[in-house]
């Protein structure tokens, strides 16, 4: 489904919108048990996780992060 398939979405303001994608997002949240992880998800999670286990102090502070996102744009 397209939002070209639901014209009433596109007369809705902008908070309205925002509103709609939120009570959406919500609802997916509820069927999140029965939705699939796809297995170059679990692979990612695997490598994250033997990361920080091997180094767990090898962690951005906060600031360090905000830094780095700021250096980006």
């Amino acid at each position: 489904m397209r939002l070209n398939d639901i014209p009433q979405i596109a007369q809705l303001s902008t908070p309205e919108k925002i509103l709609l994608v939120e009570d959406l997002w919500e609802s997916i949240t509820f069927d999140e048990p029965s939705l699939p992880v796809p297995e170059s998800h679990k692979k990612e999670l695997d490598i994250r996780l033997r990361g920080h286990q091997s180094q767990p102090g090898d962690l951005l502070s906060l600031a360090e992060l905000q830094g780095r996102i700021e250096r980006r744009k």
